[in-house]
């Protein structure tokens, strides 16, 4: 057999093992009815959106004033609104069952209505992440203005993709706000579900490898520093040896809670108000109301010989 018949007669056996039946069933998504899919483009044109109507002239065009914000503003909820009504009824093709029956007008006219849901809560939104900003500045020093930290800190954009995808979230859109979570995890390093529960006044300092699990639920006014995990003990397993969905697995972090860098606090615990959790410990307690934990001083060391 020649060179150029061996490799026709790889490239044949290599695409019939991978367009098998066996072989996709696991790993592709197959359309049933030509229905549209989520597109991680669109989804980062969402946040853009939202970002650029939340802080007008932060993010988006910048030659944003007084004389043209309204039609700023009107453009681009027009836009957001048309892209977003595309995506959810993406997602919520995504999302249905393989076996199971839809039409595609019925799916489209659910995004429209949550879609104009998401966006009369835009004033809210914006409300909720000036919170977050002026708390964000207020404890940080080096913070020389609220317009500062809108236009250069990290923590900013990860909490606006966590509050753009909760509110989307509680409209019951699937997948959609995974995505949009995963997008900010990949720009910031910080890696917040959409469906936690975060409180006013929500700061991060410097960010990166923070971890909010699912079922965390923070209290108003709660500072963490970089490194910290709200995550999950252990899992429950049903009879089949699989993790049991849905269960409430992370802590509940109270009101005016500081959690110090590389803390690791795990299980359906809570922390109580102004508690503070020092850095570089891991907690599987109940902390109580004002309370401080932090590591034992150590009195010996040990030393070894090479």
């Amino acid at each position: 057999m020649g060179v150029k018949n061996q490799s026709e007669e790889t490239l044949r056996t290599t695409i019939e093992a991978l367009s098998c039946k066996e072989n996709i069933k696991d790993v592709c998504h197959l359309r049933q009815y030509g229905e549209p899919l989520p597109s991680q483009q669109s989804v980062a044109r969402i946040v853009d959106l939202c970002r650029g109507l939340i802080f007008p002239g932060f993010f988006g065009d910048n030659d944003v004033n007084h004389n043209n914000v309204m039609h700023y503003v009107g453009i681009r909820c027009e836009q957001l609104r048309e892209v977003l009504i595309e995506q959810i009824t993406a997602g919520l093709c995504f999302s249905a069952s393989k076996n199971q029956d839809f039409n595609l007008t019925d799916v489209a006219q659910q995004a429209q209505e949550k879609a104009d849901a998401f966006i009369a809560n835009l004033p809210e939104l914006r409300r909720l992440l000036y919170t977050d900003v002026k708390a964000t500045y207020l404890g940080d020093p080096a913070a020389i203005s609220t317009d500062e930290v809108i236009y250069c800190y990290p923590a900013i954009r990860a909490i606006s993709n966590y509050r753009i995808a909760h509110e989307l979230v509680k409209l019951e859109v699937p997948i959609i706000p995974r995505m949009i979570s995963e997008q900010a995890h990949s720009e910031t390093g910080i890696d917040i579900h959409p469906a936690a529960t975060i409180g006013e006044g929500f700061t991060i300092d410097h960010g990166t490898g923070i971890v909010v699990g699912a079922t965390a639920i923070i209290g108003n006014n709660v500072k963490l520093y970089q490194g910290v995990t709200l995550g999950a003990k252990s899992f429950d397993i049903d009879a089949d040896g699989n993790p049991i969905k849905g269960i409430p697995r992370h802590p509940i972090i109270g009101d005016n809670v500081v959690i110090y860098s590389n803390a690791s606090i795990l299980g359906r615990i809570t922390i109580g108000a102004n508690a503070v959790i020092g850095g570089n410990i891991w907690v599987i307690e109940d902390v109580a109301e004002g309370e401080k934990l932090v590591q034992a001083k150590a009195n010996n060391f040990l030393r070894f010989k090479q």
